[in-house]
């Protein structure tokens, strides 16, 4: 079943802050889309305007499931991940005095979800065998690293086909992070999923993109078609090269 999110014109913000200006982006099924930027420029509010977190002032957000177009603006954010849409949001928000197998199950509270707990749970722990290991531990005690680990999976227990990911580098250590980037391409693949990934990390994000938009100011300011693209823009250059 073909699945893509579309956002054309998108106006949001929070109150009278408007935050995003016109943005419009496409991600299309079994794509691995960077969209980059700097903190403070609105990644993470467009994440949000997707889940129906933050109301769309203008704009169209839509998700099109083999030629049928689902509007998800005003949907409230228990029917956007009915439809099998799930996010990663940026700091974890993981519930930290529940154990690693707590919040895993949380995770899989959608009635689709349910059907498959047990599985999703047994390849949530091949995926990542230090939550099986500590899956009586309270996620508050863990590290950030495997923290992070959790998110993700707790995230795939909602057997999800796009998967939103909202700056999984952040707080990590390098050789963290590059774990991390490498085990959501690798989970993309064995679970093919369509993603999303918001990050100001380039080189880490530039190594599983198939593609990415920048953003600047709540604006779209550049589309790369490849990596390639972005990595000659005159923006990354500026902003992450040191170009």
């Amino acid at each position: 079943m073909a699945n893509r999110i579309v956002l054309t014109n998108v106006d949001a913000g929070y109150g009278a802050v408007r935050v995003l200006h016109q943005v419009s982006i496409e991600v299309d099924e079994g794509e691995t889309v960077a969209l980059l930027g700097t903190n403070g420029n609105g990644k993470s509010t467009l994440m949000k305007c997707i889940m129906g977190l933050v109301p769309v002032d203008n704009g169209e957000v839509f998700l099109e499931i083999d030629g049928q177009r689902i509007d998800l603006r005003g949907r409230p954010t228990e029917a956007i991940v009915n439809l099998g849409i799930a996010l990663v949001p940026e700091g974890r928000r993981l519930f930290p005095k529940l154990t690693v197998e707590e919040n895993l199950l949380l995770g899989a509270y959608r009635a689709e979800a349910r059907k498959t707990m047990a599985d999703n749970l047994r390849f949530c722990f091949e995926a990542f065998p230090i939550l099986h290991q500590r899956r009586r531990q309270l996620a508050g005690s863990m590290s950030g690293g495997e923290q992070q680990m959790l998110a993700i999976a707790r995230a795939l227990m909602s057997a999800p086909k796009i998967l939103l990911v909202d700056e999984p580098s952040v707080g990590l250590a390098p050789i963290l992070v590059s774990h991390t980037i490498a085990k959501i391409r690798e989970l993309k693949e064995q679970y093919h999923l369509t993603v999303l990934m918001a990050e100001q990390n380039f080189h880490q994000a530039v190594k599983i993109a198939d593609r990415g938009y920048i953003i600047v100011h709540g604006k779209i300011a550049f589309e790369g078609r490849t990596t390639q693209e972005l990595s000659e823009n005159a923006l990354v250059k500026q902003y992450y090269l040191g170009v």
